[in-house]
């Protein structure tokens, strides 16, 4: 059978190897298709680009922009138009037809690529995406290095575009992008050379976490230890979703004082430690819990919805809220109402709080609060307290679980593994694996809270930051000789650049869960076990065996 399409770039893909037909995640194979292309032509551009600045050219800063939103465009569950994906195509195109130009002009000889144009992808649409695609590398390991380093770059886009839209740009970043890219088109790369690669993507991905720290808690404060609200109140709701803070700022702005109150879903849970938007008391609470269980939750939010990024789940032909959905950003869905930024970067949420006005108030799907707001550097104000509680005793174990939250049945074992854990365990997240256990009564050690909450995936730095902290307290020459243990749960590229990022940090014997990826051919997966000590998931209680930890349900036996 010849596959319609063929993506692998997440952890639920088809039978763990890949989705030929339709992604699991939902989206058709003409998208798969049409993201295939975008790839070809953002590495087009970074060809161009790189030759260009090599002979110290002025490039456009559209150029960077171009390139973060289409990788950003391209990751799991972020954008499902196909006309909005082939609209960037097409100017991503022109994009790389101007660098040429100008490379024409310096009597700069271009390397033999396949020259993707228009008419190309408008008239044999199927052919040149199967030419471009992932299979397109025939070599397994080589395939499953460069896929590494993209999904790693797809994961640093993001990261990327969130500090941009605060004002803040490293451009080294975007320069390595490019440079990255290019290496993967033209450079004709060994597997060593590869995997050189893929710890300097680590190492950059180390830098846009930095740039994008700064971004957020210098824009909105370091974020406090804050009890948020999974209650509903009675008035009518809009709800937040994805991962950007600046929509959320604008969107507060503008419905305060309209009667509405305002809602984080998923990974928007941890905007309600940051100090900047406690000022608004309309910002009232957290609805729900992870991406994947939207279908339900937005059933009975009953008010209208805005994705500001990725962790959009298809809805239902049936779907009540369907009509009550928006999407800005890299986010599209066919049907759904895209909203975009004026020339000042302003974004008008009129018609989405217009709409919410019409609305009856969420329905109440619990009760009670959840504490999180344990960013490095409110950690660091509890420092003494937590080496304190180490060298007591009291602590005797760090868990880093971290990560993302998914479908699989699989997963339960994340929740399982923290309700077993001692008493004398802490567990270190971000991301929205914590749904898994972050409402569970863990109780706290001497008055820290046995779920240290660090906020978004995008957060993960700040896991990095206190473990180089404590790492100094201690006198210790590694990370690796702390009394942490890593069990990391991933889903999509943003995962993967945290990943890289803790390897390039020296962080070795990471457990990667439910599955490890896909696209990890057995001779690089090889080259991670036993240059870092990368490893599966089993069960909690072998897992429990290898980390050293008891389980509390021996300990008390």
């Amino acid at each position: 059978m010849d596959p319609k399409m063929f993506c692998f770039q997440c952890q639920e893909t088809a039978h763990n190897t890949g989705c030929l037909i339709k992604g699991v995640c939902g989206k058709e194979a003409s998208t798969a298709r049409l993201q295939d292309l975008l790839l070809f032509v953002v590495r087009g551009i970074s060809v161009a680009e790189t030759l260009l600045r090599q002979r110290g050219e002025a490039i456009p800063a559209e150029v960077y922009h171009f390139n973060t939103d289409a990788l950003f465009c391209t990751i799991t569950n972020a954008n499902f138009d196909d006309d909005s994906i082939a609209a960037r195509v097409e100017r991503g195109l022109e994009l790389r037809d101007q660098l040429v130009a100008r490379l024409q002009q310096l009597g700069v000889e271009l390397p033999t690529t396949d020259a993707l144009t228009w008419s190309d992808v408008r008239d044999n649409f199927d052919a040149k995406a199967a030419e471009v695609g992932v299979l397109a590398e025939t070599d397994a390991d080589k395939r499953s290095l460069t896929e590494l380093i993209i999904y790693g770059l797809k994961g640093m886009a993001a990261y990327v575009e969130h500090a941009e839209r605060l004002g803040f740009e490293d451009i080294t970043i975007n320069h390595f992008t490019c440079d990255a890219l290019a290496a993967l088109t033209v450079g004709n790369l060994d597997v060593a050379a590869l995997i050189d690669l893929t710890l300097r993507t680590g190492e950059y991905g180390v830098k846009a976490m930095d740039v994008l720290d700064r971004a957020n808690t210098g824009t909105y404060g370091h974020p406090e230890v804050t009890e948020v609200s999974i209650d509903v109140q009675d008035r009518p709701g809009i709800l937040i979703s994805g991962h950007d803070l600046k929509d959320l700022e604008q969107l507060l702005e503008q419905s305060e004082g309209q009667g509405v109150d305002i809602y984080t879903h998923g990974e928007m849970l941890p905007a309600h430690y940051y100090p900047a938007f406690k000022k608004y008391k309309h910002f009232v609470g957290n609805y729900g819990n992870a991406w994947w269980q939207q279908r339900a939750e937005f059933t009975t939010f009953n008010g209208p919805i805005l994705f500001t990024t990725n962790c959009i789940v298809p809805p239902l032909p049936n779907a009540t809220y369907k009509d009550k959905v928006f999407t800005t950003n890299a986010t599209a869905f066919p049907g759904w109402k895209h909203i975009v930024a004026d020339a000042e970067g302003r974004k008008d949420f009129s018609e989405i709080i217009a709409l919410a006005k019409t609305c009856p108030a969420p329905k109440r799907l619990e009760t009670g609060k959840i504490v999180g707001g344990f960013g490095h550097n409110q950690v660091f104000a509890l420092a003494d307290k937590v080496v304190e509680a180490v060298k007591s005793g009291a602590i005797k174990k760090f868990v880093v679980m971290s990560g993302c939250d998914g479908r699989q049945a699989g997963r339960d074992y994340y929740g399982d593994f923290a309700k077993a854990l001692p008493q004398d365990t802490v567990i270190l997240t971000s991301g929205c694996a914590k749904y898994r256990y972050n409402k569970l009564a863990l109780g706290d050690i001497n008055g820290i809270p046995r779920v240290l909450d660090a906020g978004q995936c995008n957060d993960s730095y700040s896991l990095a930051l206190i473990a180089l902290k404590l790492k100094d307290i201690f006198g210790l020459e590694s990370v690796n000789d702390l009394p942490i243990a890593y069990n990391i749960a991933w889903y999509e590229q943003k995962a993967i650049i945290v990943l890289l990022a803790l390897l390039y940090l020296g962080v070795k014997n990471i457990h990667v869960g439910p599955t490890l990826p896909a696209f990890l051919s057995p001779n690089v997966a090889k080259v991670l076990v036993e240059n870092f000590g990368i490893a599966g998931i089993t069960d909690v209680e072998n897992d429990m065996k290898i980390f050293g930890i008891e389980p509390v349900s021996q300990s008390t036996c």
